[in-house]
């Protein structure tokens, strides 16, 4: 088989045309998720904490220098702490998408256990010794 007919297989197996529309449906849902975070809860946060905007928290590890054109140095945490509000709704949602789903799904049927030839074997066994006595 020619690795472009191999790769045809690959590509056309219903796991990878899945997974592909799952990478596109997170990528936009991620987007959703910013926005809201962005312009929806960190606002209220914003304006509960004095007017803080998380996003633009930062601390100035060494200031820009306009003289030298040196740029500012800063760890910016305020963009992190919005990153972690992100994740947490994402994996929220995924929570809850994951539980419905399993409901959905069927159930498995409880088959009886087969037993070993061995375990029938030594029961069969035990029973005619029984019916000996």
């Amino acid at each position: 088989m020619s690795m472009l007919e191999e790769f045809k297989k690959f590509a056309m197996r219903g796991n990878v045309i899945d997974l592909a529309v799952g990478v596109v449906i997170g990528g936009a849902f991620g987007k959703i998720v910013s926005s809201l975070v962005d312009q929806v809860i960190m606002p209220p946060i914003g304006l509960v904490t004095g007017g803080v905007d998380f996003s633009r928290l930062k601390w100035v590890l060494k200031p820009a220098d306009p003289a030298a054109r040196t740029a500012e140095v800063a760890i910016q945490y305020g963009a992190f702490i919005n990153t972690i509000i992100q994740f947490l709704i994402i994996a929220f949602v995924i929570f809850l998408l994951v539980k419905a789903i399993n409901r959905l799904a069927p159930k498995p049927e409880d088959k009886p256990a087969v037993q070993p030839p061995e375990v029938v074997l030594l029961a069969e066994i035990r029973d005619l010794l029984k019916a000996r006595d």
